[in-house]
């Protein structure tokens, strides 16, 4: 990789700030100084430092949040305040996005990532990765419903694929955990509305194997292990 790309892509300033730290002898590649920035580095075995600072360089990042409720997931919007918001300043130049979408009103697991190939294993319908969600809802959950999610609802333009449906408690207020294999649109609230209920609380608590940090606060983030992706993909 080239030297002043390494050094901008690091967050270190655009090409031309980088220029000018190698001009003054700010930038060192094992101990030398640079001499050019179209000098080609090898990030996993090359020391380079900045001003002092030395480059830990990662091509992917993975993030873990606790999505709270008020916070878009999209990268940018006019109107409304996003998940990458919430994001220390350091991780802006990874260029992260939502691995999928939690509607603004939906707490809970979300993922942040630069990692486009990792997301489409995720995402895309074929793989079938788990989608588990904590839900309180207006009406009694019955047994009745259970068996209707486990056939897979008509939602008018598509049909979803069965889903699992567990009560935890049956009331005016009905709380339960639903599993589900797709990601559409309010999904998730669609299914309950068709069998006419009503979502007040929507939580994503798992994606594959990987469950939310019960550590994190709302809004708090933490990055992920190889251990942790391996769960989210279902992999021992």
């Amino acid at each position: 990789m080239r030297l002043d790309k390494l050094i901008a892509n690091s967050g270190f300033g655009t090409r031309n700030e980088v220029k000018k730290f190698i001009k003054k002898g700010l930038v060192t590649v094992n101990g030398q100084p640079a001499k050019s920035g179209t000098a080609h580095v090898d990030p996993d075995k090359d020391e380079v430092v900045v001003n002092g600072v030395e480059i830990d360089y990662r091509e992917f990042v993975y993030l873990m949040m606790n999505k709270p409720q008020d916070y878009i997931s999209a990268t940018e919007d006019r109107t409304h305040a996003t998940v990458l918001d919430l994001i220390d300043p350091y991780y802006h130049h990874f260029d992260l996005f939502p691995m999928g979408r939690l509607d603004k009103d939906t707490e809970g697991l979300l993922i942040l990532t630069n990692d486009g190939k990792l997301a489409h294993q995720v995402l895309s319908p074929k793989k079938h990765v788990e989608k588990t969600y904590y839900v309180e809802v207006e009406g009694r959950v019955t047994e009745d419903d259970v068996k209707l999610f486990e056939k897979g609802l008509d939602l008018g333009d598509f049909t979803s694929m069965p889903a699992q449906l567990a009560i935890i408690a049956a009331g005016e207020v009905s709380t339960a955990i639903v599993v589900i294999k797709e990601g559409k649109y309010h999904q998730v609230k669609r299914m309950f509305e068709a069998v006419g209920k009503e979502v007040c609380y929507l939580k994503r608590i798992q994606m594959g194997g990987l469950e939310l940090d019960e550590e994190l606060e709302l809004g708090e983030y933490k990055e992920l292990t190889q251990e942790d992706l391996d769960q989210l993909l279902g992999k021992k």
